[in-house]
Parts: C-alpha cells; structure tokens; sequence
C-alpha cells in the first residue's frame, strides 16, 4: 500500500457499460465499508445502513479485477466480515452484508481505523498495489476513543477516508477523521433514513453523471440518481402518488388518526393539537381548558374587567370619574377629556418644541415631523435621512449547484456586490452575511464578520463555487436556524432592526421549500427571490415576502442581473415616510412639562377673554 492521494482523480473517471444493467466503471479501487454498531444504533436503522450498502455495491462493476469491497463493522471491539478478496461478484457480497449480526456495544472508532489501516488494506487481506484505497466510516455518535492522530496515520498511507454521520454524530469527530476537502468527504444528515443522500453524492463521484442535475426530472421533492436512470422520492411525512414524481401529505387530522379534544392541526405525516377561542392547551398537548381571562390578568382592560359565562368572553368598565374609549378597553377621565376638547384646535407645532427637522404637522391635541421628499424621517422621529442611514440585517443566500457554471458564478458575486454598494455597511449601521449552498450549505461569513463594505467586497470575490445539487429548503432551514442567531450577529428583535433575506438561484429546488419559507416569514424575515435561467416562478413567488410583486425578481440570463441589483436596493430600502410615522402624544413624558406650560397659558388668556365677556 502507498500514498496515492494526488493519483486518485483517475479513479472517478467515467466509463458506463453498454446494455440493461449499467454498471459504472471506475477504474480498479479498493473500498472498504467501516459500519458503527453500537448500541445507539437500533435495529432498523442498522437495516437502513445494511440497505445503503447493499445500494452503493449495485452501482459498481464488482470483480477480482475491477472494484474489490470488504465490510468491517466496529463498537467495542473490532470484526471483519469479510476481506477484499473473500468475494469475487454482487452476489457474494450482498449475501455477506445480509449475514451481518450488529456488536451492539461501544463506539471505538479509532480502533476501528486502525484495524482497516493495518489489516484490511493489507496483501494479506486482497489489498492490490497502485490501486486506490477508499474507506467508508458510517457512525451515529462521538467516538470513545481518539481518533485525530490514527485518521492522520491512515490517510498518510494514502486511504481516501469518506466520514458519514447520522444524527448524533460529532461534527468535529467527522472532520478529524475525513480526507480534504472536507466538502467532498464530510457528510452529516439528520436521520438512517437520510442515508441514501451520500449514496447518492458517493455514487456522483465514482459515476461521474447525475441524470437529476442533468435532466429535467420533474421530481416534486427529491430525485434520486442510479447509472444511467433516476427515480422521485419523497420527504418525510408524504406518499409518492401514482405519478411517479408528486407528492401527497400524509394528513393524519383528516384520518382521525389523533386525539386532540378540540382542533387538529395537521403537518405532514404528523399533527398537533389546538383549543378552540377562550380555551388553552393543557400540559398535556391534548385537552383544553377554559380561560378565565379575569381572574388570570389575560384582558387588557385599564380599569375593571367584567367577565361573562362564556368561554373566553368578557368586558371592561372604568372606574368612577372615568370614561370608557372607543376601543372599549382603555379609559380617559371626565376632566381630561373637557381639557383637550378645550385645546383640540390649538397649533402645537407653534405651542411646544418639536424637534422637527424639516416640517412639523400639526393634529387635533397632537403633531407629527414629516420629511421631504426622497428622504426618510428616521428612528428618533423628527430627522430625515436617505435610504443609506437604513440599517438592516442582510443574509444573502447563493445557489452554487452545478448548472450555475463557474463564469456564470462570478456574475453572481459581482451581483452581491452591488448590492453591498447600495448599503451603509457597519458594526452599528448594515450588517451583511452571506451562505453559498448546493447539495449542501456553507456559511461564508456571519454577519458580525465583516464591519466595511470593502471588507464584505473582498471576501465575496474569494468565495469558492461549490458545485453539485439545489437543496434550496435545506439553505432556508439553514438561514432561519443560524444566520439570523444573534450567535452569527444579528441584533436582537428587542432593537427592531429589520431582517432581510436575499435568495438567488438558478434552478428548481431539489428538496421541499415549502415549511422554511413559511417559518422564515413568521420569524419576522423579510424575504426577497431573484431567479435566472431555468429558476421556477411558483418556487420563488412561495419564497417571497407580500407584496409579492416587490419581493420577486427574474430575469433569463445571468448577463442581466446587474439590472436588478439596481432596481433592488430601491425595495431593500424602508418604505418612503409621507404619512404619520410617529404622533407625538402631547401627555407623553417627554413633553409633559412644555404641554403643561403650554397649557396653563393658554388657561390665563381663556380667562382673560371670559372675564372680558361678562
């Protein structure tokens, strides 16, 4: 065995084999399985994990002298299931994985390692010099052994190490233990059911073409690729219809399938439970109670709250003295009331110091600043400003797949730059992140990262194209969860600095959009959607925020989108301020003093004209 790292790439070459059953020629490698099965993993998802296997060798041209493969499965102790040169065809194999009887103990991966270093790629065990050596390491947990040094070991020996995590495995363990780049050779997906989605990726590089990045597949959520052929599947939660390619939810409310006492919500494949008006939701996520809104202060009534023998149903009445506004909530005394029916036609603009810095408006007993037109009136409510001294929290999401193309991506940098342009970048004005994603999603930078427009400018232009699928769900989930966590620099919601999401892509998304988008907008996010080339309408209209028609951006060809980089920083602006942005409340205590003055004034010389009169 050698180190044949930088001699790999002639491995993935393709060459597919004429007639029904096309098999993808690789060149000879030597691949070995390494499975964790610990007693974290249960037994279907050590199924899964069998299946995947099993998935993986029915793509391979399997022979003495073409792909050899050996499965060694690993918890606290070691075993082997059978060598690299223990079995010659598909059969024997797939006949050896179904054998496999799980450890059910620890996690040693590390010993694991060792193993396949030392004795399974070994001429011994049916290693062949000048070929390739591919290790597979599926593992659901955190090693309980160290692992850094022995991966370091293995992959100087020249082992191209893949690391595959599900669920609770460690990230950083993954990374330890992968061969570089880690975009390639790190995978972590949520669930065994997952699984299929490095198949799929480990299949892409030792095949070369992916029909679902190629073709137009149609597939409503995921297209799943094999030699020369695709299939459609579908998320958790849904049923692939008798088409083929769309798919149904799974309504559990509308099959009686729950026991919720009063309303079920349903969600793919699942459900929740909901209390109808003037009811909560019990401990228990099931039943309902009735709300006494009175007795538990959950009413908004100034004074008295009055309730009435129905769920959720109550009044509000005011003290003595007091009357009841219109709102039927609040209350106003008798004398406040005679005051400012006394003073509803005073100029306060003339009367009080406003602060306005280009005109104040005065109302009926109040007043409000205004700005001229083609600036903002700005935070404080009485300065005006340009779009500019607008600051807002921005995260730019990037499609980097395959049918983007590497002179088309540069364009598409050059785009996020002028949209940088068009702000006012800083620690405490514009904040900028951006995240490429593909098949999967890489944070560029947060954004606390960068404080200078300059400095956001050089870093994009660095930004390396990713390649591979659209998994444009999987960047919106990104975004919601991280981007916006006051952990990667957003400010807190308590500050009101608008959020903004800026989606661009290429293509139809690979996975579902649907749930993300949705959560994207509730949690207060401002979405934008820039499409181009085969980018699909309903997708980017969904990802939107209302109106959609200031939110939604398309063009043919990538040639175009510096026009749309103009005409966006018009809409990522604030909304033009021509109306009453702030009413200055004259009793607010800011300005009580002066409206008292104001007010006591105004009484001598009313008493004056009074007393003139009789």
């Amino acid at each position: 065995m050698r180190n044949m790292y930088n001699s790999c790439v002639h491995t993935f070459a393709l060459l597919c084999l004429p007639g029904t059953e096309q098999k993808c020629k690789s060149g000879p490698v030597d691949l070995v399985f390494l499975i964790d099965s610990s007693r974290s993993v249960r037994p279907h998802e050590f199924e899964t994990m069998r299946k995947f296997m099993i998935d993986i060798l029915n793509t391979l041209d399997i022979g003495p002298d073409a792909t050899r493969v050996g499965v060694v499965q690993y918890s606290s102790q070691v075993r082997s299931e059978f060598s690299l040169k223990a079995h010659g065809n598909l059969d024997a194999m797939v006949k050896g994985i179904n054998q496999i009887i799980p450890l059910a103990q620890g996690t040693m991966t590390g010993l694991a390692i060792k193993y396949v270093m030392n004795a399974a790629f070994t001429e011994e065990e049916g290693d062949r010099p000048k070929v390739p050596n591919v290790a597979v390491i599926v593992t659901d947990g955190r090693p309980q052994d160290r692992v850094a040094e022995v991966a370091a070991e293995a992959r100087e020996k020249g082992i191209e190490i893949y690391a595959v995590g599900v669920a609770r495995a460690d990230m950083t363990s993954l990374r330890a233990m992968a061969s570089p780049p880690f975009e390639d050779h790190v995978f972590l997906v949520e669930s065994f059911d997952l699984i299929h989605q490095f198949g799929l990726q480990f299949q892409d590089k030792l095949c070369g073409v992916d029909l679902c990045l190629e073709s137009d597949h149609g597939c409503e959520h995921i297209c799943e690729s094999s030699p020369g052929s695709y299939h459609c599947l579908c998320l958790p939660g849904y049923t692939l219809n008798d088409d083929g390619k769309t798919c149904t939810a799974i309504d559990l409310c509308a099959e009686g399938k729950h026991d919720c006492e009063q309303v079920c919500i349903s969600s793919p494949g699942s459900f929740s439970c909901d209390c109808n008006k003037g009811y909560k939701l019990n401990d228990d996520k099931k039943t309902c109670s009735m709300i006494d809104y009175c007795s538990f202060g959950n009413h908004s009534c100034d004074h008295e709250c009055i309730c009435i023998s129905a769920p959720g149903v109550y009044t509000c009445d005011c003290n003595k003295g007091f009357k009841l506004n219109e709102d039927k909530k609040t209350c106003t005394s008798h004398c406040v009331v005679n005051l400012l029916c006394v003073f509803a036609d005073m100029d306060l603009c003339n009367t009080v110091e406003h602060g306005c810095e280009h005109q104040c408006v005065s109302t009926p007993g109040s007043y409000y600043c205004i700005c001229p037109e083609g600036q903002l009136l700005q935070e404080d409510g009485k300065s005006c400003g340009t779009c500019k001294s607008a600051n807002i929290d921005l995260v730019l999401l990037i499609d980097g797949s395959k049918s983007v193309r590497p002179q088309n991506f540069e364009l598409v940098k050059k785009f996020v730059n002028q949209v940088v342009d068009s702000l006012d970048v800083s620690a405490h004005g514009t904040r900028v992140g951006l995240v490429q994603y593909s098949s999967r999603v890489r944070t560029e930078f947060p954004l606390n990262m960068y404080h200078t427009a300059d400095e956001i400018k050089a870093a994009v232009m660095k930004v390396e194209y990713m390649e591979k699928g659209t998994m444009t769900g999987l960047a919106l989930k990104h975004m919601v969860e991280n981007s916006f966590s006051e952990a990667e620099g957003a400010r807190p919601l308590s500050r009101n600095i608008p959020r903004i999401g800026l989606v661009f892509t290429d293509g139809r998304s690979q996975d579902d959009i649907t749930e993300f988008a949705k959560k994207a907008k509730e949690a207060g996010i401002t979405m934008y959607a820039v499409g181009v080339g085969k980018a699909v309408e309903d997708e980017l209209r969904e990802i939107a925020s209302e109106p959609v028609e200031k939110h939604f951006y398309y063009t043919t060809d990538f040639s175009a989108i510096s026009t749309i980089a103009e005409n966006l920083k018009l809409n990522v602006c604030p909304e033009e301020s021509q109306g009453e942005i702030e009413v200055k409340d004259p009793c607010a205590c800011e300005s009580l003093v002066e409206f008292q003055q104001a007010t006591m004034s105004s009484l001598e010389i009313l008493i004056i004209k009074i007393k003139k009169l009789k």
